[in-house]
């Protein structure tokens, strides 16, 4: 027996997808997720990490555990994203708030949204004053962005239309307390050009 078959457990695979990326309910490791939740919370807390499990919501991922000043371990790398990449995700975010509230929603629990209608409301959402046209030009790259950090999932393209899904884990990302700052800022921001 090697030291790999040794020291294995039942729910080391479900830790090692954790480490790279949060999992969902149509993961293979979900279920060892699920059942060895306590075990996994164990042994990641030894690393500084806390694990965030949604049933609800079909996911999990893990947070970095941070003193009273904010520090932590720096297991997980913070990334900037920039200020475009953030208007998008604060416009994502209030589009999903929206959907979870409507209460004409109760039987579909997931958001899609297309490239179009993520431009509408960018659109509504920017002030008088800031460089709208350029925005828009480089509005594919920024999207792109947000679907390599995994706030949203490519699920169709039809005649030039990419129709995505939100991911639920920017609820986790984003709260309303921290969309509400944004807000405020954005809207000192264009005031001040």
């Amino acid at each position: 027996m090697n030291n790999l078959e040794k020291n294995i457990k039942p729910y080391s695979k479900a830790i090692v997808k954790l480490l790279k990326s949060p999992v969902e309910r149509t993961s293979s490791v979900w279920e060892d997720l699920v059942n060895y939740q306590l075990e996994i919370q164990e042994y990641i807390s030894l690393i500084g990490l806390e694990l965030i499990v949604k049933k609800d919501e079909g996911f999990a991922f893990v947070k970095q555990f941070e003193d009273s000043e904010g520090n932590s371990l720096g297991l997980v790398m913070r990334r900037q994203i920039g200020f475009e990449t953030s208007i998008i995700l604060v416009v994502l975010r209030q589009s999903l708030e929206e959907f979870d509230n409507n209460p004409t929603q109760f039987q579909v629990s997931e958001k899609f949204i297309t490239d179009t209608e993520i431009k509408e409301e960018l659109e509504l959402f920017l002030q008088e004053g800031y460089n709208r046209l350029r925005f828009l030009k480089d509005l594919d790259k920024y999207i792109k962005n947000v679907v390599d950090l995994g706030y949203l999932k490519d699920v169709s393209k039809k005649d030039n239309e990419k129709k995505y899904q939100i991911h639920r884990i920017i609820k986790e990302k984003i709260t309303l307390d921290i969309l509400h700052e944004f807000k405020i800022k954005l809207q000192e921001f264009v005031e001040s050009i």
